[in-house]
């Protein structure tokens, strides 16, 4: 099996993406998260953009690394200087990592219209600098940027900056498609021609961004025309629509293409791994990112549904559990039987299709859905709503009251609301308040306070959506609505939901759900470790 490197910029490329920003210990989480996986290469960043990269790159030194390699990325030297004498090329020997990524000018437009110097000039910056680090005991990838807008322009010159990288010691020549604007002929031809002329001299690596939509098309795609290296984001944010999606392309070329790109025992744990990181960046995992989203093998039309129990070929294009990802049944009124069977049997296997028990649930879905619950998008309250039907439920908690007010204006920054809440536990009755932005935040932070002496897993509970749907609107402020409420502990995600006149209350069912769903999953766990 032909192996392809795989570079994550997700510390560096994709940091660049628009609310986007970690902690140095952020970074360390998702270097190990990476290497975990088995990705070759960590692009982690740039060591002399700024204090906290240079920071991570001596810290990360004390946490060992199994499978990555990490790379510290730079430009090459500035015009008209000695590479001894620039302070970014000190900064990436600094950073101590044994591989570097150097960026370089391959569209002559880029050289003398941006960086203003002359093309001899730039072709000198890119040779000095990667026989500088390789002087100095580097491995270097030189990244040429602009290189498919440079081939169409002028492609001599492209190739001549190529050269002089390779001139200079570099290991790498990865092309990069800096505009996404490529289409993927464009990106065929280029790249067969790259390997065709430097093949034999370097590696061939291809780096993209979605401006088109077409990063993971064409990274699989210069893949086909010969390049062995690929660079991308694990999730596939970055500047502008982001960058090529490794979530995405490491399956395709792993299960579909026949490429190794990281351990085959790894690809299982691809989804988890993917959904550890949307956690550490405080990002919700889009639900139909293809591969890894919660969506993406779901099914809906009960005709869809009868056919995929029956064999899941009929419309899957593989098992999702070749990735760590689960088949999901979605309830709805196109969906039947089947699809409540499927779910109650995750939980409570003994329960058949005969069971009596299963035309009271029926009955209960379509009461609670008359009144505008809609269970296709909560499986936690489902599961909730079945098991108090079959003896499967005891309450965690008690409520007594709860009570909100709000301030305007706001007191301090953050908080407008506050929340006062009773509940009792074993007998035991806890008073606790909280304050926050909004009512239910500051309810969610009062009954969170109050569970957490009796139930310390509450404290990993984080609220990642909240959603809010008028169902009557001529009622106007009187109409009823629907609150629905994703919340994860940072392993899986779960949903639930409360419909009622009040929002508050409708909040407030949603929320009790999420946490008593938590609090039910970790007993089970616990007993079936033990």
């Amino acid at each position: 099996m032909k192996k392809i490197e795989i570079l994550d910029s997700t510390l560096r490329d994709g940091a660049q993406g628009e609310g986007i920003s970690y902690s140095v210990q952020d970074k360390i989480h998702i270097c190990q998260a990476l290497d975990e996986l088995g990705v070759a290469y960590i692009e982690a960043g740039n060591p002399g953009s700024n204090p906290k990269d240079m920071e991570f790159f001596q810290e990360i030194k004390k946490v060992p690394m199994k499978n990555a390699k990490l790379c510290a990325f730079g430009s090459t030297r500035r015009k008209d200087i000695k590479c001894a004498e620039d302070s970014n090329l000190q900064s990436l020997l600094a950073a101590g990592t044994d591989y570097v990524v150097i960026f370089g000018k391959s569209w002559s437009f880029q050289v003398t219209d941006i960086i203003k110097t002359t093309l001899e000039e730039n072709l000198k910056m890119i040779k000095e600098t990667c026989q500088f680090l390789k002087d100095n005991g580097r491995h270097v990838f030189y990244d040429a940027e602009h290189f498919f807008t440079a081939y169409e322009d002028n492609r001599d010159y492209a190739f001549q900056t190529l050269q002089a990288a390779v001139d200079g010691g570099a290991e790498v020549l990865c092309l990069c498609e800096t505009k996404g604007g490529a289409m993927l002929e464009q990106c065929r031809t280029a790249v067969e021609d790259v390997v065709k002329e430097f093949g034999k001299k370097a590696t061939i690596g291809i780096h993209t961004h979605n401006d088109s939509g077409l990063a993971v098309a064409n990274s699989l795609t210069a893949v086909e025309a010969g390049a062995t290296h690929v660079q991308g984001v694990l999730l596939g944010f970055g500047e502008r629509t982001g960058n090529a999606n490794l979530s995405t392309i490491i399956p395709n070329l792993q299960l579909k293409m026949g490429y190794e790109c990281i351990p085959s025992e790894n690809i299982k744990n691809l989804t988890s791994i993917c959904k550890r990181v949307s956690e550490i960046t405080n990002i919700s995992l889009h639900s139909q990112m293809p591969f890894v989203g919660s969506s993406a093998f779901a099914h809906k039309a009960g005709m869809h549904i009868d056919a995929v129990l029956k064999n899941p070929t009929a419309y899957e294009h593989m098992d999702p559990e070749a990735i760590g990802n689960s088949r999901v049944f979605l309830m709805s009124e196109v969906a039947g039987r089947s699809t409540i069977m499927e779910k109650i049997q995750r939980f409570a296997p003994r329960i058949q299709k005969s069971d009596p028990v299963v035309n009271e649930i029926v009955a209960k879905m379509k009461e609670l859905e008359f009144q505008g619950y809609q269970f296709e998008g909560a499986d936690g309250s489902f599961e909730l709503m079945v098991r108090k039907l079959i003896g499967q439920y005891q309450p965690f908690f008690k409520l007594h009251y709860y009570q909100t007010n709000g301030s305007f204006p706001r007191p301090e920054e953050g908080v407008c609301s506050c929340a006062q809440i009773k509940v009792e536990v074993d007998g035991q009755i806890e008073i606790t308040a909280g304050e926050g932005d909004g009512p239910v935040n500051a309810l969610d932070i009062a009954l969170r306070k109050a569970l957490e002496r009796f139930y310390p897993a509450v404290s990993r509970i984080r609220l990642v959506d909240f959603k809010v749907r008028v169902l009557d609107g001529k009622s106007a402020t009187a109409a009823k609505v629907r609150v629905i409420i994703e919340s994860t502990d940072g392993e899986s995600n779960w949903t639930t939901i409360g419909v009622s006149e009040d929002l508050i209350q409708a909040s407030w069912i949603a929320l009790s759900d999420s946490f008593e769903y938590k609090l039910i999953h970790d007993i089970e766990k616990r007993f079936r470790i033990n």
